[in-house]
């Protein structure tokens, strides 16, 4: 049996639609299903086209796992990609519940049960960048996120590293993921998918202006993955239980944003018009000008499938998901 915590979620329900393509089906779902931040409540449309066995709720699945749930099953991977993921969210108690506590929780008891232990970290940490990008383990305690969000997240790692379980478990460190089954995330959508839909109703995209003299505008740099490439990574750690410790997950080739929302006019067969506006007052002081994810430690463990080009990747969302009436994984 396989569990995943945010199953129903962005990430989540991508990793469910690999496994079934696998031809895995013995999978656990755990989650949430509150409101989005437009009030409404689309997660579970993820999971519409997915096979698996059972659904949990979060809180409920806690308590199981308190009550011996992992003995008394034949659990092989826990996939812990559940987690508060908006990088707005100002209650800092929230984050520090979701994001670290109910994570160190899940951590010791696949430790204490001889349960594979897969959790999602985010690239969040790495702040400004003024420490590189570089999955050292080493160098942990020198980064600085910049929003709570990251720093929830750090506090995990950090933690993880000083309880010395490192070489016992599995940190995948996401970059700029984007795809379908992103559409409940509300603000937290990628740009290709804010773009798609201002391309198709206006004729243009909108990209934040730079405050930054040494980029100019729409020439911010993001490591920008396709979750179908980034599940690919993610099952890696899966199938090579040996591999253990904090990884980047990301192409390793920083991209602009102009070069990132061009591929949907070239989709959608419509001449390129991109305006740029002021960035709002609240996430200048916390905007990532340039990511980029050293890749060098996951190659060096052997994983070497080749990752899809970003034009390839956008027209494939763009073509085959947003402009399409059914847009989930199938």
């Amino acid at each position: 049996m396989i569990i995943v915590t945010g199953g129903a979620g962005f990430i989540g329900s991508a990793l469910i639609w690999r496994l079934n393509q696998l031809g895995e089906e013995d999978i656990v779902v755990v989650d949430e299903f509150g409101k989005d931040d437009n009030g409404e409540n689309n997660k579970w449309k993820n999971l519409v086209t997915l096979k698996y066995a059972d659904v949990f709720d979060k809180e409920d699945f806690g308590h199981m796992l308190s009550s011996g749930f992992l003995k008394n099953f034949k659990i092989d991977t826990i996939f812990h990609l559940g987690a508060n993921s908006s990088t707005t969210e100002k209650n800092f108690n929230t984050l520090f519940k979701n994001n670290f506590e109910y994570t160190k929780y899940l951590c010791e008891q696949c430790i204490d049960n001889d349960v594979r232990f897969v959790y999602a970290s985010s690239a969040a940490t790495y702040g400004n960048g003024d420490q590189g990008y570089s999955d050292d383990e080493s160098k942990l305690h020198l980064l600085k996120p910049l929003n709570a969000y990251g720093y929830s997240k750090h506090m995990f790692d950090l933690w993880a590293r000083k309880s010395r379980v490192l070489d016992k478990i599995a940190g995948l460190k996401y970059f700029n993921v984007y795809g379908p089954n992103e559409y409940h995330k509300s603000g937290m959508q990628s740009v290709v998918n804010k773009c798609y839909h201002q391309v198709k109703e206006t004729g243009k995209a909108r990209l934040f202006k730079s405050d930054n003299p040494s980029y100019k505008d729409g020439e911010q740099r993001r490591d920008f993955l396709y979750v179908k490439d980034a599940v690919d990574m993610t099952l890696y750690f899966m199938q090579n239980k040996i591999v253990n410790g904090i990884y980047n997950i990301g192409t390793g080739k920083a991209n602009t944003f102009n070069d990132f929302v061009k591929p949907i006019f070239k989709a959608l067969e419509k001449e390129e018009n991109i305006e740029f506006f002021e960035m709002p007052e609240i996430l200048k002081e916390k905007y990532q000008y340039f990511t980029e994810a050293d890749t060098d430690k996951l190659r060096s463990t052997g994983y070497d499938k080749e990752l899809t080009p970003i034009d390839e990747a956008v027209n494939d969302y763009v073509k085959n998901y947003l402009d399409t009436d059914d847009p989930y994984l199938k």
